[in-house]
């Protein structure tokens, strides 16, 4: 994906907006929007979107599950098992 081509200015959009609502769509690469030549917008795909907000989740998942191993705050997997047995039997 070349992000310059995907660059579009503010006016653009409002002419052509359909247009660029099919595309994203279709190609399922973001459209950069630009106001006085600055960078001040991204447009997405829903689709897209939604993976990216997924992606961040597990990734914050991950992230905090590194931040109890780092703390100390484990178990040994054998011990975990057990008490999980313990909690479905009841």
């Amino acid at each position: 994906m070349k992000l310059s081509e995907q660059v579009k200015p503010l006016s653009y959009l409002k002419a052509h907006a359909p247009e660029v609502i099919r595309g994203l769509a279709k190609k399922r690469e973001p459209v950069i929007i630009t106001v006085h030549g600055e960078a001040k917008a991204v447009l997405q795909d829903i689709a897209s979107y939604e993976e990216t907000q997924e992606t961040l989740a597990l990734l914050k998942i991950l992230a905090l599950s590194q931040k109890d191993v780092d703390e100390g705050n484990v178990r040994p997997l054998a011990e975990s098992f057990a008490r999980i047995r313990r909690r479905v039997k009841r």
